[in-house]
């Protein structure tokens, strides 16, 4: 009984870690079949999403801390999502008003979703990351596979060397998190596969939602390539390596706050 209760309340945080993905998803399934005269159908979605946002900070769900990492995401997923459609790696085939260069606005706020949660995640099961390997190998491993997103169209796809780095950097690297009192913990490089095997499912349900095409969806939906679950592990590694590093510059800036507090009463007169 006590497991069926710990796994009850474990998938009760998720869903509310899910949120914002969830509002999306609905939106995509909303608008398939229910259209606004003269509004496009990239543009309701982009509205939906933006007046998510604004009442998930209005009602407390997110921090303004939170959402500045968000936004930060929505930058760096828009910045993909217009070279990757360049490239025509996928397209957007319905008209929209809110479409930049062929990538509708509402694009960013899918990569904004998972930047949400991981951070929901970080808060509601009070994760803690043991084994960190420095200030500099995460950023250093980021910003090579964010780069090679771009560059494999021209000097070949590094991935699995990126992968196999990663085990390297991140083999000691365990993340724990709490269930009510009960406090687990998995390797940090399984988190990554496991979240980027559910946005691959996620996908898959994106994307017969009409949400983007890709090439060999141009005139019948077949599910996405298994191999797109190595793209979608590597942008979670993007997503929480950036996370976690401004969680611990936020988590030093308050301690050192906190010092100073200290320091200032103590040299307080009596």
């Amino acid at each position: 009984m006590k497991f069926w209760r710990k796994l009850w309340i474990f998938g009760w945080k998720e869903a509310l870690c899910c949120i914002f993905p969830v509002i999306i998803f609905a939106s995509l399934a909303i608008t398939k079949v229910i259209h606004v005269p003269y509004v496009p159908r990239y543009d309701l979605i982009l509205m939906i999403c933006i007046v998510a946002q604004v009442a998930m900070v209005l009602f407390s769900l997110e921090t303004i801390d939170e959402l500045k990492v968000i936004c930060l995401f929505h930058v760096i997923g828009l910045a993909l999502e217009l070279y990757k459609v360049h490239m025509g790696s996928w397209s957007y085939p319905e008209p929209g008003w809110s479409k930049i260069y062929g990538v509708p606005l509402y694009s960013g706020f899918m990569y904004a979703s998972v930047a949400s949660y991981i951070c929901q995640a970080w808060r509601r099961m009070d994760l803690r990351i043991i084994g960190w390997p420095g200030p500099v190998l995460p950023w250093l491993i980021s910003g090579a596979i964010y780069l090679n997103f771009f560059t494999h169209h021209f000097i070949g796809d590094y991935r699995w060397v990126l992968i196999g780095l990663l085990c390297l950097i991140f083999y000691k690297t365990q993340i724990y998190f709490k269930v009510e009192e009960l406090s687990l913990r998995m390797p940090l490089v399984v988190s990554f596969l496991l979240v980027g095997f559910f946005i691959w499912v996620a996908e898959n349900i994106s994307t017969l939602l009409g949400a983007w095409r890709y090439p060999d969806q141009e005139h019948a939906w077949q599910m996405v390539h298994l191999g797109k679950i190595s793209s979608w592990f590597l942008l979670v590694v993007i997503s929480l390596i950036i996370v976690a590093q401004l969680k611990h510059v936020k988590g030093q800036r308050d301690l050192s706050d906190h010092k100073a507090a200290l320091q200032s009463e103590a040299d307080m007169p009596n």
